[in-house]
């Protein structure tokens, strides 16, 4: 099958723009740079729900909110869109319903028959969704189909209360996360990150006995840590239609995460990459699964065995995946071109983008990021003036908006003193 490595560039087109709504899920700077990517490419207005009213989506023209208390919870979600449903009962136009987070994702899969029979759900289905999200059933599938993964021990919360240690089948240090992401944000303890890096066994049972007696019950995932900074981190976004062809996969290379305990694991910094392996690998197991939507996959290179190594999979684009529009290739010329012209699959488009994206000041990824052919390949696209972020966006800046961009910016300075620390 022949690849295409060329960028599309997509014209504004306001009749296609008549034909659709994007109803976009969360309020966060996901959202954001999906309601920026519909504009870029159709001038399009979204209008985005959820449970509030987050910064990254504050004072902008380019998306409404609308924010419903409880909304992030079964109950309350259904009842706002069965209200939605009703309310768009007979507009013309195909409403395109976007999740921008994990839990919203899972609300739509598990509700995905009743949605469907208003809004087009370009999504997994519950099955499929249940051996992928969770972290534990996504290792399964991993073996299942070939997949490389990290060194991985299951804890389950039986394990943690009935052994005061767990023991572990290898060294230190180890990473130790949540297997299920959404369960987790509802736990708060002392200490609480988004993810850990232990370096004894002291410290992985204090862990453990704090994420279950602060109310988590699903498994915890320890994981023997792959050596290496972010820099040897990947990100692989691609758009599988609703014939489960993949039409696009675009690869990033993170240069930074964010060091905020709660944000841990966030990239903010990412430039382009390209691995032929890497997307044919992917590309048969996202066809072999029957997948549909967007893929956001996490992985890391480990030298010890020349692997790269999957973390998880996303059942949505990543918070970080306005690099891939700002590379060239505009995430919702995907779903519009799938569902809305109804375009026919032809082949398979292998990404090389050609922009750094950025999600803190150019100043922090000169300061922060290690020194090597990374950093220089990274000055170079500075340098070039070939970079972007997703919040800055010409087309919807007022004077409210700038001040509120330049402070979301600006607070990680305070962050990266605080809470850096080298791998």
């Amino acid at each position: 099958m022949k690849i295409l490595r060329k960028k599309v560039v997509l014209a504004v087109n306001t009749k296609v723009n008549e034909q659709f709504l994007p109803l976009l899920l969360g309020s966060d700077i996901n959202v954001y740079g999906m309601a920026r990517s519909f504009h870029e490419a159709y001038g399009t207005i979204s209008e985005a729900h959820g449970a509030g009213q987050l910064s990254p989506t504050k004072y902008s023209k380019i998306v409404n909110v609308h924010s419903h208390p409880g909304f992030s919870e079964p109950e309350g979600f259904m009842k706002v869109m069965r209200e939605l449903m009703a309310q768009y009962k007979d507009d013309p136009r195909k409403i395109i319903l976007v999740p921008c987070g994990d839990g919203y994702t899972e609300l739509i899969t598990h509700n995905k028959e009743e949605l469907s029979q208003r809004f087009i759900c370009p999504t997994v289905d519950a099955k499929t969704q249940e051996t992928l999200e969770d972290k534990a059933a996504f290792y399964k599938t991993c073996e299942k189909y070939g997949l490389p993964y990290p060194d991985t021990l299951i804890i389950t919360k039986d394990m943690v209360e009935k052994n005061s240690s767990v023991e572990l089948p290898f060294g230190f240090p180890v990473a130790l996360k949540p297997s299920d992401s959404v369960e987790y944000l509802d736990v708060d303890f002392e200490g609480r990150k988004k993810a850990f890096i232990l370096y004894s066994q002291e410290e992985v049972d204090d862990i453990l006995a704090k994420v279950y007696q602060a109310g988590y019950t699903s498994e915890m995932i320890c994981q023997n840590f792959i050596p290496g900074d972010d820099s040897r981190m990947r990100v692989l976004n691609a758009y599988v239609d609703h014939n489960h062809n993949v039409r696009m996969m675009y690869l990033g290379h993170p240069l930074l995460e964010d060091p905020t305990p709660e944000a841990v694991g966030n990239y903010v910094a990412i430039m382009p990459d390209y691995n032929e392996k890497v997307f044919d690998q992917m590309k048969s197991f996202l066809e072999k699964i029957e997948y549909v939507g967007f893929a956001n996959f996490d992985m890391k290179y480990d030298e010890r065995d020349g692997e790269y190594k999957l973390f998880e999979i996303n059942l949505r684009q990543g918070r970080s995946s306005f690099c891939v529009t700002l590379g060239g290739y505009n995430l919702a010329k995907y779903l519009v071109e799938d569902y809305v012209l109804e375009t026919p699959f032809t082949e398979t488009t292998y990404a090389q983008g050609d922009k750094l994206w950025l999600g803190v000041p150019e100043k922090i990824l000169k300061q922060y990021i290690a020194e090597g052919p990374d950093k220089e390949q990274a000055m170079q696209y500075l340098a070039e003036n070939k970079y972007g972020n997703t919040l800055y966006y010409k087309k919807d800046m007022n004077l409210k908006r700038y001040l509120l961009v330049k402070r979301i910016f600006y607070l990680y300075h305070d962050r990266y003193k605080k809470y850096f620390r080298k791998k």
